[in-house]
């Protein structure tokens, strides 16, 4: 077994430890534009290990992922009944990621 791969748990279980007072607080409202994407990144993260063979970094990145699932399904702004505004929640996501998208400069 690689060292390698209890450092990529250890780091995961981190983030679950840091993100978990966020997911408890009632008040906190997270943007769909930082839990969606930090989603995504697990998802991949947690793909990638897996077929490393590195399976501890693979359920810690899969933890991660389903910890910030749950921020974007509980957590974001503007949201009274969790899950039931799923479609207009992706909504917004893809038109502040398309207003970004139009403000920044393609080079700096």
């Amino acid at each position: 077994m690689m060292w390698q791969d209890f450092v990529f748990m250890i780091g995961s279980s981190l983030s679950i430890v840091f993100l978990a007072p966020t997911l408890r607080d009632v008040s906190a409202r997270v943007p769909l534009g930082t839990s969606v994407p930090s989603m995504l990144v697990g998802g991949t993260y947690a793909f990638t290990f897996s077929t490393l063979g590195m399976t501890f970094s693979a359920l810690g990145a899969m933890a991660t992922t389903i910890m910030w699932s749950l921020i974007a399904t509980y957590r974001s702004p503007d949201d009274t009944a969790p899950v039931r505004g799923s479609i207009s929640k992706a909504t917004l996501f893809a038109q502040d990621a398309w207003n970004a998208a139009k403000r920044r400069p393609l080079f700096p």
